[in-house]
């Protein structure tokens, strides 16, 4: 699977807040960077329907062995929402097992930010490694 543009299932009102997410993901092994991999196409299926969201992209550089996710949501609950429901939660608990590594950042944006920039997603998960 190539990397997913940025998608948007459901557009915010143009005056709206949006809840923002990125992430990374560091696979232990090549195989992990697969078995990540082929999950993918069920949670993009999931995001596409999932009440509240508002955008996703997918970044997958499978050799590095690194993902990077990003998405806006209508509000933090409703990406809490997503994140456990069927099947992200499943999987989520599954990739624990082959994961090296994994970096969350979260903020709020107006929608005319929308789409986040790759570039500002890595300057923010970059951030959020430094403080840590």
């Amino acid at each position: 699977m190539p990397d997913m543009p940025w998608t948007t299932p459901t557009p915010p009102a143009p005056d709206a807040e949006v809840y923002v997410m990125a992430s990374r993901f560091e696979t232990k092994t090549l195989l992990g960077a697969f078995r990540f991999l082929l999950r993918s196409p069920g949670i993009v299926l999931q995001i596409r329907k999932a009440p509240g969201a508002h955008g996703a992209a997918l970044r997958a550089r499978v050799g590095a062995r690194t993902f990077l996710t990003l998405s806006a949501w209508e509000n933090r609950d409703a990406l809490y929402r997503f994140a456990g429901s069927e099947p992200h939660r499943s999987n989520s608990r599954a990739a624990a097992a082959f994961m090296k590594d994994s970096a969350f950042t979260f903020w709020t944006a107006p929608a005319s930010a929308l789409p986040v920039t790759w570039a500002e997603a890595e300057r923010r998960l970059d951030a959020q490694r430094a403080r840590h």
